[in-house]
């Protein structure tokens, strides 16, 4: 019956470390997210004005 116990427990500690892990992952995906959002409007504005430009090379008036 102790082996039952300890299996138990050993089982529980794993599933306690998987979880763990998990929510780690899921607080640097929510971090990237962020990262990602303040990127991309860093480089609107700049890939908007580039457009402009590529368009006014492409048709001259």
């Amino acid at each position: 019956m102790t082996w039952v116990f300890a299996g138990v427990g050993v089982a529980f500690a794993g599933v306690a470390v998987i979880a763990v892990l998990a929510v780690r992952v899921l607080a640097a995906a929510k971090e990237l997210h962020r990262e990602l959002d303040r990127t991309r409007a860093q480089l609107t504005p700049k890939q908007d004005i580039l457009r402009q430009k590529i368009d006014a090379l492409r048709h001259p008036e």
